[in-house]
């Protein structure tokens, strides 16, 4: 399995969603042009966020090879927020998914669109 947030890392009371350990755990982790992040380079995005967006509890799973969009749960919100990490705090907002399944059909979406 993907070297995930433990749950030390992971903000209290949040716990991944099931349905996205399963796509981890089938290894659908590279959905060109979104990858599902694990390891160091998660680490470092989480510790990012929290530093650029102080206000917001994000807790990041993917990114956008093509730019600097980053796949979050926005715990606040309790959904997916899509953000444009180094955006300006206060701009960084790009979309919205009402959960994980909602994000990936979008993702396998923009799979076939990149491919094609």
């Amino acid at each position: 399995m993907a070297d995930l947030l433990t749950i030390a890392e992971l903000p209290d009371g949040f716990d991944y969603p099931p349905e996205f350990v399963r796509v981890v755990e089938l290894g659908l982790t590279d959905l060109e042009p979104w990858w599902i992040f694990d390891g160091n380079q998660l680490r470092r995005r989480a510790t990012g966020l929290r530093e650029r967006y102080p206000e917001r509890r994000l807790v990041p799973f993917a990114r956008r090879q093509d730019n600097d969009d980053v796949a979050c749960w926005d715990l606040d919100h309790e959904d997916v927020a899509v953000v444009h990490d180094l955006a300006s705090p206060g701009w960084e907002q790009r979309e919205r998914f009402p959960d994980f399944n909602a994000w990936l059909r979008q993702a396998i979406d923009d799979l076939i669109e990149h491919g094609g």
